[in-house]
């Protein structure tokens, strides 16, 4: 019997052996002949940003387009567009040199960065042909909030207000840089611009955050023993200002000027103090201005104190190294124009991007009635700016330019200028038609017809059921 199994199982492996030997030259053979992989194209890449341009039309939520002729918006023809184009190219220069290492995933920027390319080799450039440049490069799109008919337009300048390095018995109130301990806890890299809007919060240690303070504690003194002071103004009336502007002139009693510009803020919503005042039966709407406002907290330093508080939002500074002769500098990193640039919601839309505004606006009077037709070019962000149709226009620095930007806010009609390459007609155009059939391709073989479907006639009359007995 131990014989017999032993013989049994001496056979299993002789045979598991045998069949080993089998396989193995297919196996190798298998190995030596692998399947080659498909290596697919790689994506068209733009000449500057060295990624695939992204195909397909832009989509912005909760929003309202509607493609326009540029024969059918108003003012279009008679604008300056050499004098648009000249702050285009502003922009431009910004977004060809940043392209290679940008991170901007949005469909506009690499065709912005094509546009740009073209705009440089297109110079010089009269009146008609900085028209036919932006004609011939963009499409014409009227853009709104769904639930609102039109955008919504207010103004913005540099002030220029007398200030300290240190602190004295005049100056006395803080201008805050950027505080270490504030984050944004949606921005991706420490390089990238501080969001509009998003999450701010205050780092106390590792992994634990809290509300980041509120302007009543920061005027109360909770960053007082940081070192957080650019330079010292005379009162918090001309502190608030300059954050609601988000630049400004400090002349130093050295007889220097320093420039400052908006850096960051604490996350808390901003409120206009405008509105209030509105609400609370203090200044009529019809009579509503920055000097009105100014005024009202002059005469009233202990409701003052109270209405700035209400906006809890809180702005941080900069100093840019600009001289007193030089233009401010908008969030792109380029001078901006006046009445030629424009602060948007850099979250939606990408700076350099034209758009046309046609509004009636109070330049020349405090009545609404100066005809605004222009084309501006998104070179600026603020807090406050949020949403597809909303702007801040810019005015220049001074007094006067104060006066002015402090009357607007009125509605607007928006068209945002978008590359034409986005349209999905335009990309439609590009696409490459297939290959003719060759002549002596072979004809093409007729399928056979399908089978029609047939009834077949039931045998007789289908039966009735029986009637439902009675009860």
């Amino acid at each position: 019997m131990v014989e017999a199994r032993h013989a049994r199982t001496l056979g299993r492996v002789a045979g598991l052996a045998l069949c080993l030997l089998l396989i193995a030259p297919d196996a190798d053979a298998a190995r030596r002949h692998k399947t080659p992989k498909v290596k697919l194209p790689p994506a068209p890449t733009s000449e500057y940003t060295g990624k695939p341009n992204p195909p397909g039309p832009l989509t912005f939520a909760n929003t309202q387009y509607e493609p326009v002729a540029w024969s059918a918006i108003d003012g279009w023809t008679g604008d300056d567009h050499a004098a648009a184009f000249a702050t285009f190219l502003s922009s431009c220069r910004a977004i060809i040199g940043s392209a290679k290492v940008s991170r901007d995933k949005r469909p506009v920027y690499p065709a912005l960065v094509d546009i740009c390319r073209k705009a440089r080799a297109a110079l010089p450039l009269n009146e008609d042909g900085a028209r036919k440049f932006f004609e011939q490069n963009f499409v014409a799109l009227r853009i709104a909030k769904i639930e609102d008919a039109a955008g919504f337009l207010t103004g913005y300048y540099e002030p220029v207000v007398g200030g300290s390095r240190i602190k004295t018995d005049v100056y006395q109130v803080p201008i805050y840089r950027r505080p270490h301990d504030i984050v944004h806890l949606g921005r991706k890299r420490k390089a990238e611009g501080f969001p509009n809007t998003g999450r701010v919060v205050r780092r106390m240690g590792r992994g634990k955050y809290v509300p980041y303070f509120e302007r009543a504690a920061i005027e109360d003194g909770a960053l007082a023993v940081r070192g957080l002071e650019i330079c010292f103004v005379k009162d918090w009336a001309d502190a608030f200002f300059i954050q609601i502007q988000g630049s400004a002139r400090i002349q130093l009693e050295d007889g220097g000027t320093l420039r400052l510009n908006y850096d960051a803020h604490n996350g808390h919503p901003y409120t206009p103090v405008g509105r209030l005042l509105i609400e609370r039966n203090i200044i009529p709407r019809e009579e509503m201005s920055m000097d009105r406002i100014r005024a009202w907290m002059a005469e009233n330093p202990e409701g003052a104190k109270d209405l700035r508080r209400q906006n809890k939002s809180f702005v941080f500074m900069r100093e840019t190294g600009l001289s007193e002769f030089d233009e401010a500098v908008g969030a792109q990193g380029v001078p901006l124009t006046a009445l030629r640039s424009i602060a948007v919601d850099r979250v939606l839309h990408v700076y350099g991007t034209p758009f046309f505004i046609a509004a009636e606006l109070p330049i020349a009077t405090l009545a609404s009635n100066t005809r605004f037709r222009r084309l501006m070019i998104a070179q600026d962000t603020g807090s406050a700016i949020v949403g597809p149709a909303r702007a801040d226009l810019y005015f220049g620095a001074g007094e006067q330019a104060g006066k002015i930007s402090g009357r607007i806010k009125n509605p607007a009609a928006f068209a945002m200028l978008m590359p034409r390459a986005l349209d999905p007609g335009e990309a439609g155009k590009a696409m490459p038609m297939p290959a003719a059939r060759p002549a002596n391709a072979p004809a093409a073989v007729p399928l056979p017809p399908e089978p029609q479907a047939t009834t077949t006639p039931l045998a007789g009359p289908v039966p009735l059921p029986r009637p439902r007995p009675g009860s």
